[in-house]
């Protein structure tokens, strides 16, 4: 595995402490490289930054949906109350609840709502995932295909999700994984993954067209109160911007500017940062709470992008 080069700093009191090196890629509205940092061309695991293409999949093989619906299919939801509403309403759309769910159970995945939730046991249903799977099972009864099997890589609905991958990417898919969530992943370079939201984004396509405008309108669905991805997409007007485990990230503008990275190391650490500098590239400039370093309880630093991605 190539590493890539530093793309974060963490500084505590003017000395770099440590860094987080990753790949990057910025292209421009007409799909130049504005700026490449590492290897684009290595293989990754996109993880949950890719669920708007298996969303434009689902859409293509029949799902119905409302907007909020459609935004939660493509999230990593906290797991507010609001966001269980919701994936419960896609099941009953179709007849089903959430024993149809076969997510690998979780507590919700934000920090204020974990802890309401307490002691009470995983569920499907409160996995960042539901939304998606919610909207997977919903596919199936829809075409009438098998719902204990819908996370095989060989299922009509995996299938369906790989060619869309292809289709929106350029790339052949070579390798299948397994997400943390259980479903099919499929494995493509960077490169190819901002060329799948470039081109998600700049689609004529009716469906490509109501995934992105989903998200765009329902950010706390994406994501969730004051979490980065719905930060983003509320500070810019037509942003579009979703997260992945393991330090993945895309971004992009009605224009087809794009902006994709993958952390070596899978953090999310330094994420705002990186977005905040990776923005100003493409000439936009955007408020955000940068994270802190601290040191006998005051702010002794901060975690910084690197000057490879300030200056390329």
């Amino acid at each position: 595995m190539n590493v890539g080069e530093v793309l974060l700093e963490v500084v505590r009191n003017e000395m770099v402490e440590s860094v987080h090196l990753g790949h990057l890629l910025i292209l421009g509205a007409n799909g130049e490289e504005v700026l490449k940092i590492g290897d684009i061309d290595q293989l990754i695991y996109p993880r949950s930054a890719v669920k708007s293409l298996q969303a434009s999949a689902m859409l293509r093989a029949g799902l119905k949906v409302n907007g909020p619906q459609l935004a939660l299919a493509c999230a990593s939801h906290a797991g507010s109350s609001a966001h269980l509403e919701v994936a419960q309403s896609t099941l009953v759309s179709v007849g089903l609840d959430e024993r149809a769910l076969l997510n690998t159970p979780d507590k919700p995945l934000g920090a204020a709502e974990r802890a309401a939730w307490g002691d009470k046991a995983p569920t499907s249903l409160a996995a960042n995932c539901s939304g998606k799977h919610s909207a997977m099972v919903a596919t199936c009864a829809t075409n009438g295909w098998d719902l204990a099997t819908y996370k095989s890589p060989d299922h009509p609905l995996q299938v369906a999700i790989r060619k869309e991958f292809e289709k929106l990417s350029g790339e052949q898919i070579t390798k299948v994984g397994v997400d943390g969530c259980g479903a099919a992943l499929f494995a493509i370079s960077l490169r190819a993954l901002a060329q799948a939201i470039r081109s998600l984004t700049l689609s004529q396509e009716s469906i490509h067209q109501e995934v992105v405008n989903a998200c765009r309108n329902n950010p706390v669905m994406v994501s969730g109160i004051g979490r980065l991805p719905t930060v983003l997409m509320e500070k810019v007007p037509g942003l579009f911007v979703k997260d992945g485990a393991e330090g993945v990230m895309v971004m992009s503008l009605p224009q087809g500017q794009t902006i994709v990275w993958k952390m070596s190391d899978g953090s999310q650490r330094g994420a705002s940062s990186l977005a905040i500098a990776t923005l100003s590239q493409l000439g936009i400039n955007v408020d955000l709470e940068r994270e802190k370093v601290m040191g006998d309880g005051q702010v002794v630093g901060e975690i910084r992008a690197s000057k490879l991605v300030l200056h390329g």
